[in-house]
Parts: structure tokens; sequence; C-alpha cells
């Protein structure tokens, strides 16, 4: 099992790329089940995740092309095959749900294993079905399947969330464009990528007004057709490397960022002392002077501030000069990066959804464990900023959603490499 391990204590300067969003990526893939046309993406992030995508639509009869290295994904679902998505590949990624809601609209029809998926509490999937059946669905749980039919097919309805759900809205927004009528979403996500996947289904043929606020209406329409799009740039990447400067010294350009995409954090990266310029390639990076201060962070649906990004704030705050409180409000079990930050010298204290960290002057690098994905990379900042050596161990997690890590990080001065397992 590889590892990565990281020397402190360098700091970084130059230009780091932002890849498209695997978030934003994994829900389009699945939009090529809604049309007989091909459906291709540019600026696609080159992440295990997605190749587990591109296995999920070939398993259901989908032409699935990866050009340009990777960074084209070139799609075609004119000759569905199947509408079973079996557990051998759902368990792999919680996003292969998507599939339910398009192949349903299209198909009639869909049966899908319930997902699996990283460590980091229940993410129950009852939102996207209570969605769908609002759409008409029929829907029936056994043996660890949803089957879902809508004979006649699915028409338009209103579903207010009980609570904001990004994948359900997602789920149900793509259901929603082949329903016959007009779907009304409330209490809907916001997030820039559902704003994506409603410009990227619009450029399909589909009628859809409201994405990014919390009231979308989608007027179905009889068929989709075929569409170019690019992927927007991930928020998450692009957060965690503009960290990266801030937890280390220098100064990093992180290309393609926005600051819309990342205006909350912005605000905490702020308060905390550390600049951030828009350019009119990026987002500058730096320090203001010394050490950063502590902030409080309370993580929130958007455009509150992301939960993908708590850990690695979590690891900026563990040198911070004061004592920082970080309350975790999206998902449950989301500070087991905690013991192992503690592990370098960090000093945290953990009460159920609550970490107090009291700032140090400095770690100290250490052999950790990686327990999900946002944990992993928090554990290699801290690295970049601890005295000596770290080696983050069980870093598959990073090859969801981070491409080119030790690449893009050493490109801007870091001491960092992989090692192969045996």
């Amino acid at each position: 099992m590889d590892s990565i391990i990281v020397r402190g204590g360098r700091e970084l300067r130059g230009e780091i790329p932002i890849a498209g969003a695997k978030n934003a990526c994994l829900t389009l893939m699945p939009a090529t089940l809604l049309s007989d046309e091909p459906l291709t993406l540019t600026n696609a992030p080159r992440l295990s995740d997605i190749s587990t995508m591109s296995d999920l639509l070939r398993s259901l009869g989908a032409e699935v092309t990866a050009l340009q290295s990777g960074q084209v994904l070139a799609m075609s679902s004119h000759d569905l095959s199947n509408v079973t998505a079996h557990y051998d590949i759902v368990r792999k990624m919680r996003a292969s749900i998507l599939v339910l809601g398009p192949l349903l609209a299209r198909m009639g029809q869909a049966k899908v294993s319930l997902p699996g998926g990283c460590a980091i509490g229940a993410r129950p999937v009852d939102l996207h079905l209570r969605g769908l059946e609002a759409l008409g669905a029929e829907l029936e749980l056994a043996d660890g399947y949803v089957a879902a039919k809508a004979p006649g097919g699915l028409r338009g309805g209103t579903f207010e969330f009980p609570v904001v759900s990004v994948g359900a809205t997602e789920n149900v927004l793509m259901a929603a464009t082949l329903a016959k009528g007009t779907t009304l979403l409330k209490n809907a996500a916001r997030e820039p990528e559902i704003v994506d996947l409603a410009q990227c289904l619009r450029k399909m043929g589909a009628r859809i007004e409201g994405e990014g606020t919390s009231t979308i209406a989608i007027e179905g329409v009889d068929a989709l057709h075929g569409a170019t799009h690019p992927v927007v740039a991930d928020r998450i990447e692009l957060g965690t490397y503009m960290l990266a400067p801030a937890i280390c010294g220098g100064e990093v350009e992180c290309l393609g960022g926005r600051f819309g995409l990342v205006e909350a954090f912005c605000e905490k990266l702020d308060a905390a002392g550390i600049a951030v310029e828009e350019t009119g390639r990026g987002l500058k990076v730096a320090r203001r002077n010394g050490r950063i201060s502590a902030v409080d962070v309370t993580t929130e649906p958007y455009p509150g501030f992301p939960t993908d990004l708590q850990a690695q704030m979590m690891a900026l705050l563990c040198t911070a000069e004061g004592t920082s409180v970080l309350e975790e409000k999206i998902f449950e079990n989301r500070f087991m990066h905690a013991p192992e930050l503690m592990r370098m010298g960090a000093s945290i204290d953990v009460h159920g959804g609550t970490a107090t960290v009291h700032g140090v002057e400095r770690l100290k690098g250490a052999p950790v464990m990686a327990t999900d994905l946002r944990a992993s990379v928090s554990l290699i900042l801290a690295g970049l900023a601890a005295e000596g050596e770290t080696q983050v161990n069980r870093v598959y997690h990073l090859d969801r959603g981070y491409e080119r890590l030790e690449e893009k990080l050493s490109g801007v001065g870091a001491s960092i490499e992989r090692v192969r397992g045996q």
C-alpha cells in the first residue's frame, strides 16, 4: 500500500493549476444517460472516482472514452443494454446513486445497489428516493437494491427537501428534465456543482430556471440532445492548495480559481491573517505577516464554509496563535483526522460535533494514518509545516480526489514523494 513522505519547513512559491471539480464531474457523467446523443466533458479531473463512474456507465451499456490524457470524456448512451447498477461497482463510491434518476427518467425503470463510499457518517439516500417518489416513481427496497419504475414515465411535481442535500438535488433535477410537466424543487442545494449541472443540462435542451437559489423550476421535455461542456474548477482542491502557502509560508497562485467559488472560506482566511488576491489567472495566496490568528469555523451548506475543507482548515489552525473552535454540522464522525494530527504535536479536544484546537508553535513529523479523502490531505498539509519527516499511510483515499498531488506541490517547492507499496 502506497504512502507519502513529506519533509516540512519549506516555503512554497509558484503556480498550481486547479483541476475540474470531482463532485461536478461525477454528477455530469450520469447526465449522458438522459440522451441517446453524445455528451462530451472537457476539463475533467483524472481521478480514480472518475474511472469508477466510467466503469459503472459502461456496465449499463454506455460508451465512455477518455481523450487528451483523460481531461476530455467522450460519452454516448445511444444503446443502453442494462438498467441494473450492480453492487460490485456501486459499493466503491457513493456518487453511483446518481445514475438512478437519469435511468428511471429515460428508461422507465432502474435497479441500483445502495452505495458505499467513505467512512464519514451514514449519509443516507432517503432524500433521493423521496424526491423521485414526488415525481411518480414507484420504489421498492430489497436485498440491498433500490428497484424503481415509472411505467408511464415520470411526471412533474413539487418536492421540498427537509434538509439541504446536494446529491439528492442533483438526482431529482436530472430526472425532472424528462418528466411530463413542471417540477418545483424547494430548499434545493445551491452549490456551484448544481449550477454547473444545470448549465450542462440546458445545453442538452433542458428547461431549467433558478439554479444557484433555493428554488429550482424544471419544465420537462420529450428528449435531450448532445452537448459539450467544461467541468467547473474544483473549489475543494482550490481551497486545499490555497492553504499550502498559508500553513508553511510563501506565495502561491492557484490557476483557474475564482473568489466566488470559495467566498466563505476566504473570509476565514482573511480573519486568520492570510491575504487572497484575485488575479486575471486565478487566486494568489500568502500570509500577511508572522503567525496566523485563531478563528472559529462552522461548516454549513453552500454558500457557508464547506465541510470538505474542515479537515484542511484544522491542520492550519493547529499552529495558530490562540484557540479555535470548529463545529461540524454537515456530517457526523468527521474528526477522525484529529488523533493523527495530535500524533504530530497538535492540541485538540473533540466532543461530539465540536473540535477545540489550541494552537502550538510548531508540529513535528510523525507516521500517521489517513482515514478518508479530506483527512488524508489535511495530514499532508500539516506535514508541510512540521519539523522533520511525516509519513502518511493509506493514501489510496487521496487518489479519489486529488490528481497529481505530489507533482503539484513539489512544483512550488515542497519536499514530497510517494513510496509505492509492495
